[in-house]
């Protein structure tokens, strides 16, 4: 069992979770084939993030790649950073500019 952390990431939990949501439970040739088609931006990150667990299995626990399965995804909310923008008569919106932390367990 191998498990790799992102942290910080720019981009809201809820677009991420849609991509994390295709590939919980397959094996990691059908994540990463799923992944390389998805025209989303959190598949680019989480599809990197999928290679580096890859290579902690590898290198750690010595496993080997084509028996692996992505058994757990999380996407979990993390910090929003606040911004305003002006608008008429005074007044200002408030912008919410979204992160979330991601972390991908995989085992045989």
């Amino acid at each position: 069992m191998a498990t790799a952390v992102l942290k910080y990431v720019r981009i809201s939990p809820q677009k991420c979770r849609l991509v994390a949501d295709q590939i919980r439970g397959l094996s990691i040739d059908k994540a990463l084939e799923a992944l390389s088609f998805s025209h989303k931006k959190s598949a680019v990150i989480i599809k990197k993030l999928l290679d580096s667990v890859i290579a902690n299995a590898e290198h750690n626990d010595g496993s080997d790649i084509d028996n692996l399965r992505v058994s757990e995804i999380t996407v979990n909310v993390g910090p929003t950073m606040k911004r305003t923008r002006a608008r008429a008569r005074g007044r200002i919106n408030r912008i919410l500019k979204r992160s979330c932390h991601v972390k991908i367990t995989v085992e045989e």
